[in-house]
């Protein structure tokens, strides 16, 4: 798939990827820090939404690497929210720790996501996983690469050879539109659906082929906006469950290797909410 265009020069694109990488790189040696060594463990209001010291030690060496760089830009992170002119057309997404819950029980599948959204649209984005050291980047027209070496998306062209991905919202106990039923549905289609629980380790897996398709919903922008760009930049189709272009704001997004992707878009429009009638009572 063609890269989104994009204004910057080449060389700003390429500075800004170096500044996120850097960005990134930081929070992720506080990750490490403190793993293990959490005291305390709070929930930010949705049960199963946590919060630990490490997502915020972790956001403000994240934030101190940007606005030391980059003074004059607008900021939108998870723990502190936004910060800047509204109307500025440089803002960066920032997630400190995406998969909070499992770096809370030591499940090693987080990591730091950090994206540049130039005019709302991602074209600069990097995922770091301190934990088995895999370091993706992407820019637009630059391409996406694994620790320094490119990498493309999977040639996988059939549900049935295919190997998926989703996760499940925090609001999953409150509303049909879950994910239950899809996934029940595309377990039988494909050879599994894996559920990892960090939305940005989903999207750099599809980018470098170990995956072949992700679908979720009820996500933020700092969620994806990494994970777009390097999918995009590795050679694959991010768009809404439709096939309509990709709404960031929306919260849902289909993303694959591009050649089974209308096929697994078909396959979601076909399922009905599995709801909670088949849920014993409390």
């Amino acid at each position: 798939m063609a890269s989104v265009n994009c204004s910057l020069p080449e060389v700003e694109r390429q500075r800004y990827l170096e500044i996120a990488t850097e960005a990134a790189l930081a929070g992720g040696a506080v990750l490490q820090q403190y793993w293990g060594k959490l005291s305390e463990i709070e929930e930010k209001g949705r049960a199963g939404d946590l919060v630990t010291v490490a997502d915020r030690q972790s956001e403000a060496a994240v934030l101190d690497v940007l606005q030391r760089h980059c003074p004059h830009h607008a900021i939108l992170a998870e723990e502190s929210g936004f910060s800047g002119m509204q109307q500025n057309e440089f803002l960066w997404a920032i997630d400190p720790l995406d998969g909070t819950t499992n770096y809370a029980h030591q499940y090693p599948f987080s990591a730091v996501s950090v994206a540049l959204l130039v005019a709302g649209e991602p074209h600069v984005g990097v995922v770091y996983d301190p934990f088995h050291r895999e370091l993706f980047r992407g820019a637009t027209g630059l391409g996406a690469t694994r620790d320094r070496q490119r990498i493309r998306v999977s040639d996988t062209s059939e549900l049935s050879k295919s190997l998926l991905v989703t996760g499940f919202a925090y609001d999953r106990r409150d509303t049909d539109d879950n994910n239950y039923a899809e996934f029940c549905y595309l377990t039988h289609l494909t050879q599994g659906v894996r559920r990892g629980g960090a939305a940005a380790i989903d999207l750099a897996y599809l980018a470098c082929g170990r995956l072949d398709g992700y679908w979720e919903r009820g996500l933020s922008p700092w969620d994806l906006a990494a994970g777009v760009v390097i999918v995009r930049e590795a050679g694959g189709v991010v768009t809404a469950y439709d096939q309509s272009p990709f709404d960031l704001a929306s919260g849902r997004i289909l993303a694959t290797n591009g050649h089974l992707h209308a096929a697994l878009s078909h396959a979601l429009q076909r399922v009905k909410p599995l709801g909670f009638a088949f849920l014993p009572d409390d």
